[in-house]
């Protein structure tokens, strides 16, 4: 029998009364919820049809803007207060207690690709979840990045970004930034992070509070060879931030999933489906308890665990 899908478009409020766009996509009776954060920059609206692989599975998904971005954007962006944090405890705390709500006798799991991974460990409920699936997730530090991606980022950081902010107030979409509109405190704090080695690991004193040292659900971060952003390195040095976890890096081919090529954000488009159901597999794999499968051994590319 086909799984009846349906769609709804919320607002719901963050944790400041802010109010934030969400997008509900899920089954009749779903067996758990999934809360899908999005890439810096990357509209709810791109993770709709892996979403849909997720309700056919069982998952109910909440899809969601960050302030200042997409559906949640204001009318003025120049001088708009928001930055990475206030993303993770603010509007990611709000969006996870609303997730739950979609299927509150069932496990909460979440889903982050880029800095949607980054957020669970600023948020006041960041030890509720089950289990966290990462989709092309590493630090943005500069000097981590793939050589070829190197001259790129400085110009960004360097050149670009502060131009825009000069004469705009923000990063605008479009032109040398491939993404949605930025707030100022979003790129400044970003900016700051990327030249440090540790990234905000390198802050997280002056970050508390946080709960990177106490998240213990497993997470598995799936990347891909031909991402210059999130490389092997930038993806373990995150995951080390981590730090009580037991920890999965996952690096495939675009063409273990059938894919011409994948890069920081072809996860989500059509011709990588072959990847869509990996995660939510992964997320059975956890409520039933069983031994995390990584598939063919080709693809696991590095495990880490906490120190005993």
């Amino acid at each position: 029998m086909t799984e009846i899908i349906h769609e709804s478009e919320i607002r719901f409020d963050a944790r400041d009364g802010y109010e934030l766009s969400g997008l509900i996509i899920a089954p009749d009776a779903p067996k758990a919820a999934v809360l899908v954060s999005s890439g810096t920059g990357f509209p709810k609206e791109l993770y709709r049809r892996m979403a849909r692989q997720g309700a056919a599975m069982g998952y109910a998904c909440l899809l969601y803007d960050y302030r200042g971005i997409g559906g949640s954007a204001p009318q003025q962006m120049k001088g708009f207060k928001a930055d990475i944090v206030d993303w993770g405890r603010l509007d990611f705390a709000a969006a996870l207690d609303r997730a739950q709500a979609l299927a509150p006798a069932g496990p909460l799991y979440t889903l982050g690709h880029s800095v949607g991974g980054h957020l669970p460990g600023f948020a006041d409920n960041g030890l509720t979840p089950a289990a966290h699936a990462l989709v092309s997730c590493g630090t943005g530090y500069w000097g981590a990045h793939e050589p070829g991606y190197k001259p790129t980022a400085l110009f960004f950081w360097l050149v670009y970004g502060p131009a825009c902010l000069a004469l705009t107030g923000h990063i605008p979409a479009g032109g040398g930034w491939g993404g949605m509109a930025l707030p100022r405190g979003v790129f400044e704090q970003w900016r700051r992070w990327a030249f440090k080695p540790g990234y905000f690991g390198d802050e997280l004193g002056e970050l508390r509070p946080h709960c990177f040292d106490r998240i213990t659900a497993p997470i598995r971060d799936w990347t891909f060879s031909d991402d210059t952003l999130a490389s092997r390195r930038a993806a373990q040095d995150l995951l080390a931030i981590y730090s009580a976890a037991e920890t999965q890096l996952l690096r495939l081919e675009p063409s273990e999933i059938g894919a011409p090529g994948v890069g920081h954000f072809g996860a989500f488009k059509q011709p990588a489906q072959g990847f869509w159901p990996m995660p939510f597999s992964w997320f059975d794999q956890v409520s039933r308890g069983a031994e995390s499968d990584p598939g063919p051994a080709s693809v696991a590319d590095a495990v880490s665990r906490p120190a005993p």
